[in-house]
């Protein structure tokens, strides 16, 4: 229950990508990878996600638009909606989101969408632990994040109030 006096602090770290451990350098690469093939003849905006799994395979995805708006889908929930289909969530460690435009560079990190925080959120329950999160544009820092809950949605919904 929230009390007047509860505050949040949402703890982050903002890197250069050769600050980060190999394996989390890895995981960027394998998103900005998975990126360059999504279907995005609307917005010209490429996003790839790749998830690192506790015996180490990575699951990735890239997002997919739709002239039937809303019917396409983001490369978080694509990754993740993977990996649930084939009961992989209990092992989900890690994920990288990559974005980049066909128009621009992105030099900032991208945040993901209010769903996609929402189902990682779910996802992180399952799992039963923090899951670190990192973020980039194609290319300057990294954004970097543990735990779904303390950090990217700290007041998502749970229909176990």
């Amino acid at each position: 229950m929230l009390r007047m006096d509860d505050s949040i602090h949402i703890n982050f770290q903002l890197l250069e990508a050769h600050e980060l451990p190999e394996d989390e350098r890895s995981l960027l690469r394998k998103a900005l990878e998975i990126s360059e093939s999504a279907y995005v003849p609307y917005s010209k905006f490429q996003v790839g996600c790749a998830l690192q799994m506790a015996d180490g395979e990575i699951i990735r995805g890239n997002n997919q638009e739709n002239a039937a708006f809303p019917s396409g889908l983001c490369a978080e929930r694509n990754a993740l909606f993977y990996a649930g289909a084939h009961n992989k969530i209990p092992g989900l460690r890690k994920m990288a989101i990559r974005a980049n435009s066909l128009e621009k560079v992105i030099d900032q990190p991208v945040t993901p969408c209010g769903a996609c925080r929402q189902v990682m959120l779910e996802y992180e329950r399952i799992v039963g632990q923090d899951i670190v999160v990192l973020m980039q544009g194609k290319e300057g820092k990294v954004l970097k994040m543990k735990g779904i809950a303390k950090c990217l949605l700290p007041f998502g919904f749970d229909i176990a109030f």
